[in-house]
């Protein structure tokens, strides 16, 4: 795989600082059902990484500390962690608001029969993905029937109250482009979806587009394609700097499967550590003591990613 760090590191993105900390992102590891070709952590069957019992009791004491808002669960496919059930537990427990990154095929794999039920049960709001209305697009992406399952998986969903209005469950769906563009819209998208999949008796709440990264995965398929400086010129080209105040790192922290703390998903992935005053490479539990609001959040080329167009984030575009 082609590393994207050294093509990304020298940036002229604008200098950009931290908010107040609302949201913790925490990747329980890589493992997953799927290996997609936009996948910007380069998940799969057969990685194995996964967070030890010690970061995650460290994951329960930050938010019960920080009474934090959010606990956003990722990997990977989260939902394979063995202790993914216990953690949403506690934290919902806690009063905190869980999001569970899910990418609907999890939901009939075996042993997970009942993890849908459980997720209803803890009120779990959970961000799936289909990055596509199109069953030949979400196969030649993901992997074939991918697009079948999803459907099931969201079906499943629906039956127990997810999307469906007043029930309190969250469904919002995630859609990434199938190649090195932006992503259309977000409202037109959005109602091209209800559309489609409501046909097939199907509801949701929201849907986020995001832009693909250049990193990992999909960053190295540019790269073997001889793509990539055309799309970071893309990304570049339509940077609009009124995004740069709702960027998702302003107010939130990502924590890898070991424990180390980073400015977003993608930094993550870079080995772009968060740093705080004598700590180069911060960790989990260094929130308990040190106050993130102020300090500079690192950035690299990939940054454009977040500001092009109408904006991207974990939780979608960034403006109408």
């Amino acid at each position: 795989m082609h590393a994207t760090l050294p093509l990304l590191r020298h940036s002229r993105f604008p200098r950009i600082s931290r908010g107040s900390l609302t949201t913790l992102q925490v990747n329980l590891g890589y493992r997953c059902n799927q290996s997609c070709l936009h996948c910007h952590v380069n998940a799969g069957p057969k990685r194995s990484e996964r967070m030890d019992s010690r970061n995650i009791e460290d994951v329960l004491q930050v938010l019960q500390k920080l009474d934090l808002e959010n606990l956003d669960l990722t990997g990977g496919a989260p939902e394979l962690h063995p202790r993914f059930r216990y953690l949403v537990e506690k934290a919902t427990a806690l009063g905190t608001h869980v999001i569970d990154r899910c990418n609907l095929t999890i939901l009939g794999e075996p042993g997970q029969e009942d993890l849908a039920e459980f997720l209803a049960g803890q009120q779990v709001e959970i961000i799936a993905s289909l990055p596509c209305y199109v069953p030949e697009n979400v196969d030649a992406q993901r992997g074939k029937g991918v697009y079948q399952a999803s459907i099931a998986g969201l079906r499943k969903l629906n039956a127990l109250g997810y999307g469906q209005a007043d029930s309190g469950l969250v469904l919002n769906l995630v859609y990434n482009p199938a190649g090195p563009s932006l992503p259309p819209p977000q409202p037109l998208l959005e109602a091209d979806y209800r559309k489609r999949l409501g046909n097939q008796g199907i509801v949701f709440n929201r849907l986020f587009t995001l832009a693909n990264m250049p990193i990992k995965r999909f960053g190295s398929m540019l790269i073997s394609r001889g793509q990539f400086q055309e799309y970071m010129q893309t990304l570049r080209n339509a940077h609009q700097n009124s995004n740069l105040d709702n960027v998702m790192c302003r107010h939130l922290v990502s924590v890898d499967w070991q424990g180390r703390l980073h400015d977003c998903d993608f930094n993550q992935m870079l080995e772009l550590p968060l740093s705080l005053p004598e700590k180069p490479a911060a960790r989990i539990a260094d929130l308990l003591d040190h106050d993130l609001q102020g300090n500079s959040i690192a950035v690299a080329d990939h940054c454009w990613g977040c500001t092009a167009g109408q904006g991207s984030s974990c939780g979608g575009a960034l403006k109408a």
